[in-house]
């Protein structure tokens, strides 16, 4: 969505809303496209003696799936977006700076980016996700698996000693 900022250009104190939806269904991480929602974007982009800032923010429900346990889940993700417009650099380039393009911005842009940036490395279920048995495969989370325990090799001798008592 390219945004017109040239109305509020040159008029400290004005400021301009924008909302809009953005399409990141064709996105994929790890071999998998979470983003089956739109995602909601909205901001405002603000003159404070003629400095132009800009502030958004984009959401959605991801279609996650846990690292640990494998399992499907709705993840609530938000991300923000901070920047400053200039028509033009004063000193070497910033990423703080966005340049604008006959008074125009492209927010679509900023918030695909920003939502890419803000991808988690590793998605929880929950914070104390117990994961899988790594013998047989049983979720941990349900309740112990039916897995014998084997007992360290470096132990084997001591283990041994109990067995004989």
């Amino acid at each position: 969505m390219v945004i017109d900022v040239r109305p509020i250009l040159h008029t400290p104190g004005r400021r301009l809303d924008f909302r809009f939806e953005l399409d990141l269904s064709d996105l994929e991480f790890d071999g998998r496209k979470p983003i089956g929602r739109p995602v909601a974007v909205e901001g405002e982009v603000r003159n404070t003696a003629d400095l132009l800032e800009l502030d958004l923010t984009a959401e959605t429900v991801l279609d996650a799936v846990c690292d640990r346990c494998g399992k499907e889940f709705p993840l609530d993700k938000e991300v923000t977006c901070r920047c400053m417009l200039a028509e033009e650099l004063q000193n070497e380039e910033s990423d703080e700076i966005v340049l604008l393009e006959d008074g125009k911005v492209d927010a679509g842009e900023l918030a695909r980016t920003a939502f890419i940036l803000g991808m988690d490395s590793k998605t929880l279920c929950s914070e104390d996700c117990k994961g899988l048995c790594p013998r047989c495969g049983a979720d941990l989370n349900c309740g112990p698996c039916s897995c014998k325990k084997e007992p360290d090799p470096r132990l084997a001798a001591l283990a041994s000693l109990l067995e004989n008592k």
